[in-house]
């Protein structure tokens, strides 16, 4: 069974995928309500728990907790005297991320023309 609180990782059941494809696993943890906020808003610098949660909307202390878990256990984030930051696997997919980022510019303004 997959509960929302189960890190998805590679190779273990998540959802839409029982096998855990790699690519399955992680559409699940990026599809995951705030991780993406929280990835974007560390891709420049560490913040400490306040700064992220302002950063964040100011999210629930107890859902930024449960997020934090997760990146750290899926090794996106690390936590330093600095405050929370991306691993050099978390920067990795932040920069595997910006031609889909481009994509969606161009998707954006094609869809505005079509309006």
């Amino acid at each position: 069974m997959i509960t929302k609180t189960t890190t998805p990782l590679p190779n273990t059941p998540v959802r839409g995928s029982r096998s855990g494809t790699p690519i399955m696993a992680l559409f699940d943890l990026l599809g995951r309500k705030w991780n993406m906020r929280i990835l974007w808003q560390l891709r420049e610098q560490a913040l400490n728990f306040r700064a992220l949660q302002a950063q964040c909307d100011t999210m629930s202390p107890s859902v930024l907790n449960d997020r934090l878990k997760q990146l750290t256990q899926a090794k996106l984030l690390t936590s330093t005297p600095l405050g929370y930051q991306l691993t050099p696997l978390g920067h990795s997919l932040m920069h595997t991320l910006d031609p889909l980022r481009d994509w969606a510019k161009t998707w954006q303004q094609d869809t505005r023309n079509e309006e």
